[in-house]
């Protein structure tokens, strides 16, 4: 808000606000300190996206970089013939345009790392919710990986910020180190235009957090926003996608929550449980407001 009060554009707001998040050692799920891969490595995913002309921006399983969300600006800016680098080329890149370089992993995420895949009970990726069979496969899964590739030795999940400027235009952010104890070299919705990341000045935008897969395969975030150009509610919206996406049949099923915002600032969010909250600030604010998500 402070980026946005000073006469920024949203995409200055939200990359500001994202770093803060990215930079969070108490956050396991993004930037510096984020749950590794099955290998024991840091793989952090983000994208941006513009309502106005849909650019986009995004760098998947990008290692040794604190900030993706700034590396994906840096696509959306210095590379427009591209929309997406993932692994050694987004790395590639992040070092052509001077970006610094850090140990992600840190001796508390990797002590969760190594506790939570066999001893937890909460849920894989979501605000300290309860694990369902899904998550419960899961984590089966994972163990199997960790041993078959032999690894080194708070409200936490996928961050989504989108933010309004007074000239109208909107940006949609999505950062996150992925699913926990993933296969190396996933890639989530959160790199993805239409799954993890949608905005449309004409008629909003929406991003996904929770289990990628699944909002990758039902196009989430786009059936959000295509839903806010019919006339729905943002809340409303984000409920219905998360409907159909619950359709689909997935083994390893978890939670998917989204959120949403239409260009004259009415926002919305919903999730699968009870108690998912989401943060808002205007330019009456004096402080973040949370706001429930509805309950698909």
């Amino acid at each position: 808000m402070e980026v946005l009060r000073r006469g920024g554009s949203a995409l200055d707001a939200v990359e500001a606000a994202m770093r803060r998040c990215e930079d969070n050692p108490a956050d396991h799920y993004v930037g510096t300190a984020g749950l590794p891969n099955a290998r024991g490595e840091v793989e952090l995913d983000a994208s941006l996206m513009i309502g106005s002309g849909r650019r986009f921006g995004a760098v998947g399983a990008l290692k040794g970089y604190p900030n993706p969300i700034s590396v994906a600006r840096a696509v959306l800016e210095k590379l427009p013939q591209h929309s997406l680098l993932v692994g050694e080329g987004a790395a590639l890149f992040a070092e052509e345009c001077g970006f610094t370089t850090a140990d992600l992993i840190t001796d508390e995420s990797r002590e969760l790392w190594r506790k939570q895949v066999a001893d937890s009970r909460e849920s894989v990726e979501g605000e300290n919710t309860a694990a369902t069979d899904g998550d419960a496969r899961y984590r089966e899964s994972a163990l199997a990986l960790i041993r078959r590739l032999a690894p080194h030795d708070g409200p936490w999940g996928t961050i989504n910020i989108i933010a309004l400027d007074a000239t109208g235009e909107m940006c949609v952010g999505v950062s996150t180190s992925g699913y926990p104890y993933k296969y190396p070299g996933r890639v989530g919705d959160s790199a993805l235009p239409g799954a993890g990341n949608w905005c449309d000045l004409r008629a909003g935008g929406a991003a996904c957090t929770g289990r990628g897969e699944l909002s990758m395969r039902g196009g989430t975030a786009r059936t959000i926003v295509e839903l806010l150009s019919a006339g729905q509610e943002p809340a409303d919206a984000c409920r219905a996608a998360l409907a159909d996406a619950a359709t689909l049949p997935d083994d390893f099923r978890a939670e998917l929550r989204a959120l949403a915002m239409t260009p004259d600032g009415r926002h919305g969010g919903a999730a699968g449980q009870q108690g998912s909250v989401y943060g808002l600030m205007t330019d009456a604010s004096t402080e973040p407001e949370f706001r429930p998500r509805i309950v698909l």
